[in-house]
């Protein structure tokens, strides 16, 4: 800056007039240049400073005498300076007045080693000396506190706001749920309540035929007295016990359904001979087959199987029951199973009245029957029961059937 001064004071010596207007722009400069709150300082093209003011000296901690004529690479870390060096040359080769290091993080490095970060705009001159390039730098500490202090609130707050919305959302899924188990105890309830209003209509009129006559033929075996009467109370006890009979099977099945909706149907399966366990159970239905009506059994494969016998007999007596009530008399009714390896197949065919293609897609509903069955005694329930324990034991029922032609139930089930 002397240099420059010296050179300027020897222009304007012989004339009074520009000596002092030169001397009032001489101090204008040095207080635009000394006192400003920026560092400036200036560089030739070989990245020499010429002149640096004293706001960045405060910043770099040096005295002037200590950086005057070094390089500017002086002044940042040793990690950058190579860099820069290549930076400068096509800065120098493409002037131009512009911030620098937008979007980026610059830093910048003091006398005693301690890092800064900073803002740099750079702007470029020429005169008879060269060129020149002016650094305009600002210390951007605080402002970088700022911003990182900004930062982490913010990251705290969107920490919050996700794990507020974490909360809602599981608030939200915790009410969907209690939603849904609400609707369903609510499905449950009046599920429960037509099975009692059912249960209610369909006992009135199922308990009321047996209870009849179970009634009248007690009266009338009290006056069969005489042993020659025998045969007539022997015939009235009969019907007595054939009503019992079926009050006790439409019990069972309400009792059954009632376990089962309840989850109170516990399988128990073990190793058992299939052959010789449906063999017994035919054996059992014997004694209600209709006139002349014959059970044909037949089983194919292994006759070891891993199943719930019990369940297992229950099925079968419902599908052989269904099959001799339904079927006419001297009639057939055949019954095959089969062990594929895989599979446990069960078969039940009659030759009865069959069952239409439109009742057939509510077969397995509680309390349904067909459209042509409405004069046989019977719950609706049976084949209900029948699904649902095919189910408990990992398995399925199927029906082919056509009116007049007959019914074939099958049921597999999947040995695992």
């Amino acid at each position: 800056m002397k240099k420059w001064i010296t050179k300027l004071t020897t222009m304007f010596s012989g004339n009074s007039v520009y000596k002092k207007e030169y001397n009032k722009e001489l101090q204008r400069f040095e207080a635009l240049f000394n006192y400003a709150s920026i560092g400036i300082l200036v560089t030739n093209q070989q990245g020499q400073i010429v002149l640096i003011n004293d706001f960045a000296l405060r910043q770099f901690g040096y005295e002037r005498g200590e950086l005057m004529g070094d390089r500017i690479e002086r002044l940042m870390p040793q990690r950058f300076r190579h860099r820069h060096v290549d930076h400068r040359d096509h800065y120098n080769h493409h002037p131009q007045s512009r911030p620098m290091g937008i979007g980026l993080d610059l830093f910048a490095v003091k006398k005693d080693g301690t890092e800064f970060p900073v803002e740099i705009s750079l702007s470029q001159y020429e005169h008879e000396e060269g060129a020149f390039v002016i650094a305009y730098i600002n210390n951007i500490t605080e402002r970088k506190k700022a911003e990182e202090k900004i930062e982490k609130l913010n990251n705290e707050l969107e920490h919050k706001i996700s794990e507020r919305t974490q909360q809602l959302t599981t608030a939200l899924e915790q009410l969907e749920h209690s939603k849904q188990e609400v609707m369903t105890a609510l499905d449950k309830e009046k599920e429960l309540s037509e099975l009692k209003s059912r249960f209610v209509s369909m006992a009135s009129h199922e308990f009321r035929t047996p209870l009849s006559t179970i009634l009248s033929s007690a009266f009338l075996v009290n006056q069969y007295t005489t042993e020659a009467e025998q045969p007539k109370r022997s015939k009235h006890i009969q019907r007595i016990i054939s009503s019992v009979t079926l009050l006790t099977e439409v019990l069972n099945d309400f009792l059954s359904v009632g376990k089962i909706e309840e989850g109170g149907v516990q399988v128990r399966t073990s190793t058992f001979d299939l052959q010789q366990h449906v063999t017994a159970i035919i054996q059992e239905m014997q004694d209600i087959v209709q006139e002349g009506q014959r059970i044909q059994y037949e089983h194919a494969g292994a006759t070891a199987v891993q199943l719930d016998p019990s369940l297992l007999k229950h099925i079968l007596l419902n599908l052989l029951g269904n099959a001799i009530k339904f079927s006419g008399k001297h009639s057939v009714i055949q019954v095959h199973t089969e062990h594929t390896g895989n599979d446990v197949i069960l078969r039940v065919k009659d030759s009865g009245i069959g069952i239409s293609q439109e009742d057939q897609q509510h077969l397995f509903e509680r309390f349904f029957r067909g459209a042509n069955v409405s004069n046989i005694q019977g719950t609706g329930l049976g084949l209900h029961i029948v699904s649902r324990y095919a189910e408990l034991m990992n398995g399925y029922i199927t029906c082919e059937s056509e009116l007049n032609e007959g019914t074939t139930f099958i049921v597999t089930f999947r040995q695992l």
